[in-house]
């Protein structure tokens, strides 16, 4: 009988901000993905990081692991290790990345697939879907997530709330918003099973969702149709990985996440995300005991790197050795580009920058923050240079904590906060540093 084991190709690292046990990979060379295979969670992470990526780019990549995946489980039946491998392309819940570029690749390597599902809700973040809209709580109100500032993304824009329709914009027509099939609420929370059978053809399916009990009892029905045959490639956010591994409560509360930090010592923070959370978030940061504020003027990067690199890696060490945690993070005003190339080029410059500090921080660091999503994928596969690491759990909800192996050249052991840019209050980022450092909020 196969194994069932969940694969997310995850377009940046946060997609692992509901689970906890599994595996990250930053590499997916073909052993790496079989030691993965073999591993005893349930599911695992290839971080792919293409959200960060031009999209020719992003097919690229999906490709090879998907490549690379068909020769790991080749190779693994072989030696009669089969699996029955469930494949989720989990990108973001405010419905930024590229799709269906990554969805079209997998079918093409992995297909021929039964359906396809839309399933963007994430319920930590305040992400849900209600009669195929796809809204977001903003202070506590439903809001259409076209009416947000995710929809004028200036790489991931889009007009549309009701997801058959996003589907007509993003495939340019090619799926039409009548041909989208949809799993409604009372679909949901019903006998849907049958009419999962009857999928066939690589449809594309949206599906609601309000809570997370609508998720797992719809996850069973997935799961019986799979083991009944049919094919499912899922485009997700977190949430519905929740229900598709059925996890046991996190080994560690989330309260109690400072038994991992190194030595008791201070740690560092690394913001790169711009969105409106991540700055309203890092402002209450910045009010807590034993901070020390380091800007990253951006506007320097091209003309004076060297020199503010030396000066941001000397602030922190001094930092450090008062007993402090520098919180590095690039200036705020938003910069405008004249087109997409250009602003992705910026954006490697500036994370490569951040990746240099990293590479720097003191090595008797207690704990790392990374703040924003593609940040957070470059602090493990350039940053740190892991080819794996395991999620412990979530200090926050939607924020997870990783640790650097105890072989880690520079930072053994050293736990680090994968904290997307768009989940919290304002006090979340502050919040985290409490956990971890002990030093409470003031009110």
């Amino acid at each position: 009988m196969s194994e069932t084991k969940i694969i997310v190709l995850d377009d940046d690292p946060t997609g692992s901000q509901t689970v906890h046990s599994c595996l990250l990979l930053t590499r997916w060379d073909k052993d790496t993905l079989r030691d993965a295979m073999l591993d005893a969670s349930p599911l695992f992470f290839v971080l792919t990081n293409t959200r960060g990526m031009a999209a020719r780019q992003a097919a690229e990549i999906t490709r090879e692991v998907c490549h690379n995946l068909k020769l790991a489980l080749a190779e693994l039946k072989k030696e009669e290790c089969d699996f029955m491998p469930i494949l989720v392309s989990r990108s973001d819940s405010t419905l930024r990345g590229h799709y269906p570029v990554e969805t079209d690749v997998i079918a093409e390597e992995l297909g021929p697939f039964d359906a396809h599902f839309l399933v963007p809700v994430f319920f930590e973040g305040g992400r849900i879907t209600r009669d195929s809209v796809h809204y977001l709580l903003v202070n506590g109100k439903e809001t259409p997530v076209h009416e947000t500032e995710f929809a004028r993304d200036s790489v991931f824009a889009y007009r549309h709330s009701y997801l058959p329709d996003y589907v007509e914009e993003k495939t340019k027509g090619r799926i039409a918003a009548g041909q989208v099939l949809r799993f409604q609420l009372r679909d949901v929370r019903g006998d849907s099973l049958p009419r999962l059978l009857m999928l066939q053809g690589n449809v594309c399916v949206v599906v609601d969702a309000e809570t997370q009990a609508d998720l797992n009892h719809f996850a069973a029905q997935l799961r019986q149709a799979t083991r009944q045959g049919k094919r499912f490639l899922f485009r997700s956010a977190a949430s519905l990985l929740t229900a598709l591994a059925q996890l046991p409560v996190q080994p560690v509360a989330a309260a109690a996440m400072a038994r991992y930090v190194r030595g008791g010592k201070p740690g560092a923070v690394i913001v790169g995300s711009h969105v409106r959370k991540t700055t309203l978030q890092l402002e209450q940061l910045l009010k807590m005991p034993g901070i020390e504020a380091i800007e990253v003027n951006v506007e320097q990067l091209s003309s004076q790197r060297e020199a503010l690199l030396a000066e941001i890696i000397q602030k922190c060490e001094q930092s450090h050795a008062a007993g402090k945690t520098p919180v590095v993070f690039t200036s705020r005003m938003e910069k405008t580009f004249a087109d997409q190339t250009t602003r992705l080029a910026f954006g490697e410059m500036v994370s490569a920058f951040l990746m240099d500090v990293v590479r720097n921080l003191p090595k008797t660091l207690g704990f790392l923050i990374s703040k924003g999503g593609i940040t957070s994928n470059d602090v493990l596969s350039s940053g740190l240079a892991l080819r794996t690491s395991r999620v412990v759990g979530q200090i926050l909800p939607g924020c997870s904590v990783v640790c650097c192996p105890p072989d880690h050249p520079r930072y053994p052991d050293l736990p680090v906060v994968i904290f997307p840019g768009n989940v919290g209050d304002d006090q979340a980022l502050a919040t985290a540093y409490d956990r971890l450092s002990g030093v409470p909020i003031s009110i």
